[in-house]
């Protein structure tokens, strides 16, 4: 997978290469991401911006850590081939108050807790979801524990 990566309103460090990480332990995880066609925007910003896309987009008048936005079913990314154009996977937009502020709750760093949601929102582009159902949530964070071991971080749901 190929990010496309924008980085606003966040403190200084390495974020692409923490996003690159954490798309790679993912198409790991979830090989449905692992479709080197595939292309998605990552964009590092503020609890104002997402304020704006939660709603604009979702009806929600209120910043959260990180939006997904799929461009693709989980049916389209079940058939897509191996060669061809590129195609947009979606957008995930994080939130840099919000993911500080759940961080130092958590007691982890920025930068594990910011791996953490790029890795959720991927799986959520990838057509999984923990709203529907308790089985579906379950196993979402299941698949995101799994991942997130591979990079050393722990189990961000305290399992």
């Amino acid at each position: 997978m190929q990010l496309d990566i924008d980085i606003e309103d966040w403190p200084r460090g390495d974020w692409e290469a923490l996003a690159a990480r954490a798309a790679v332990a993912a198409g790991e995880g979830e090989p449905l991401l692992a479709n080197h066609r595939l292309v998605a925007s990552v964009l590092f910003t503020s609890d104002a911006e997402v304020h704006t896309l939660n709603r604009e987009w979702r009806q929600r008048d209120k910043p959260t850590n990180v939006l997904s936005f799929p461009m693709l079913e989980r049916e389209e990314l079940e058939e897509l081939a191996p060669e061809g154009p590129p195609e947009m996977l979606g957008d995930i937009a994080l939130a840099c108050e919000t993911c500080a502020r759940e961080a130092a709750e958590k007691g982890v760093t920025l930068e594990a807790h910011a791996t953490h949601l790029i890795v959720h929102g991927l799986l959520h582009l990838a057509g999984h979801d923990h709203v529907e159902s308790d089985e579906q949530a379950e196993a979402m964070e299941a698949l995101e524990t799994r991942i997130l071991a591979k990079l050393g971080i722990a189990d961000p749901y305290g399992g």
